[in-house]
């Protein structure tokens, strides 16, 4: 990996891997750094080089044979948000309206899970 270019370093954050139960994070430096996923996208569309994305933000451009995902294996499988906060009864509206979001499946979810 470090021998390829790379379009998103996330410097802060370290890119995550794992197999087999074996994890792994690697620190990598690149030639660009981007805090806009869609700037980060574009880069990679380009040919500037590999980016650590979301799945569901690269799966149609692989699909098209655009993009081509490498270390497959290695990805981890995003397994959804986590949110705690106190069981209390009255929330307020803004927060209870953030939760609802985060529950929220889509209509294609939800069919799908029969729900």
């Amino acid at each position: 990996m470090h021998q390829h270019p790379i379009a998103n370093p996330q410097s802060l954050f370290p890119w995550e891997f794992e197999k087999d139960g074996q994890e792994i994070k690697v620190r990598v430096d690149g030639q660009a750094v981007f805090n806009d996923i869609s700037m980060r996208m574009s880069s990679v569309l380009d040919g500037v080089g590999l980016a650590y994305m979301p799945v569901d933000q690269v799966q149609s451009y692989v699909d098209e044979g655009r993009l081509i995902r490498v270390l497959e294996d290695w990805s981890p499988t995003f397994t959804g948000y986590h949110l705690y906060y106190p069981n209390r009864r009255h929330h307020s509206l803004a927060f209870s309206a953030f939760v609802d979001a985060l529950r929220y499946r889509g209509p294609a979810a939800t069919a799908s899970h029969g729900a």
